[in-house]
């Protein structure tokens, strides 16, 4: 795989000094973020269990349907190619557009700033699966209670650690740019943008009350919630089973029923093992709507330096 040379105005993991003095959130949760935070998972949960019995009673329109997928795959492409991909491995390179509209579709997911998600990853990968890892299902040990206690850690539990990964340590390149770091302080403003995108379009689509109830339902919470859980079964499921066909020092595995869902982030074995490369799926069969959508975006001249899988590379690491 090839790649150009890095520099700080380019590559989202250069390190830069000097830092500014925070970002949102800081280092660590106080109380009023932990009760936010609980809000914010507990609701469009709660959501997501009534939509299986709302769904087989009164059924869902086309239009709520639509925004629901139209906004889930918005949202996991900017967490999946933007924070993951991007801003955390520096798979690709961005003109500064790119990088932007990646940071605010990333941020549209709802699943926390772009620094402090950042800091996160780079921080797993560093102690993946090991101590110091901020979400790994075997925290508590491979018996079976031990095991499930570390799935429902590394699913959910994690989040609620007042103790946080140093951004500055983990996320310098981030919050040296202006534009980043205002994006990434601006986090409530970005959620409220994507709760009320679906209510807004079914209220004016519809032209009624209720129109914007049900997109709100569907678009908004069952969609958050949705994606919610399976981004965090990246860090718990892909993490205690699946297939290992390449080398990594971890337990990372291949769960191909998440793929399509998670928009190819659970071929996650060969992530492990090759952390920069823009192609998770890289086996036969292996769909990643990731990797092609940066393919799409190379060709347009959006992105370049682009890590593609090495055949070198992926021989070297594959399991004999």
């Amino acid at each position: 795989m090839t790649a150009g040379p890095d520099t700080a105005e380019e590559s989202p993991i250069s390190t830069v000094s000097p830092l500014p003095s925070a970002t949102l959130g800081g280092d660590s949760k106080r109380s009023l973020e932990q009760i936010t935070l609980l809000l914010f998972i507990t609701v469009p949960f709660l959501a997501l269990v009534a939509a299986v019995p709302l769904a087989w009673g009164w059924g869902v329109s086309w239009l709520d349907l639509g925004l629901m997928v139209a906004m889930y795959f918005i949202g996991c492409h900017g967490i999946t190619i933007g924070f993951h991909r991007y801003f955390t491995h520096g798979a690709f390179k961005a003109k500064r557009p790119l990088r932007i509209a990646l940071a605010i579709m990333g941020s549209l997911a709802v699943e926390g700033p772009l620094v402090r998600w950042v800091a996160d990853h780079r921080r797993h990968h560093k102690f993946s699966d090991a101590e110091g890892d901020p979400h790994s299902p075997w925290r508590y040990g491979e018996t079976v209670p031990a095991l499930l206690k570390g799935l429902w850690w590394a699913h959910v539990g994690w989040m609620f650690d007042q103790e946080q990964t140093s951004q500055h340590k983990y996320a310098p390149d981030l919050i040296k740019d202006p534009a980043l770091r205002a994006i990434s302080r601006q986090f409530a403003l970005w959620t409220t943008v994507s709760l009320v995108i679906p209510p807004l379009v079914g209220g004016l689509a519809t032209w009624s009350w209720q129109g914007a109830l049900t997109a709100f339902f569907w678009g908004s919470l069952v969609r958050v919630a949705l994606l919610h859980h399976v981004t965090w079964s990246i860090n718990s499921i892909c993490h205690a089973v699946g297939k290992r066909p390449f080398k990594s020092r971890d337990r990372s595995g291949n769960v191909w029923w998440l793929a399509v869902l998670s928009c190819g982030e659970s071929w996650h074995n060969l992530h492990h093992a090759d952390p920069t490369c823009a192609r998770h799926g890289v086996l036969r069969g292996q769909l990643d709507s990731s990797a092609r959508l940066i393919r799409w975006c190379e060709r347009a001249g959006w992105a370049y330096d682009v890590r593609w899988p090495n055949a070198s590379r992926l021989d070297a690491r594959l399991l004999k």
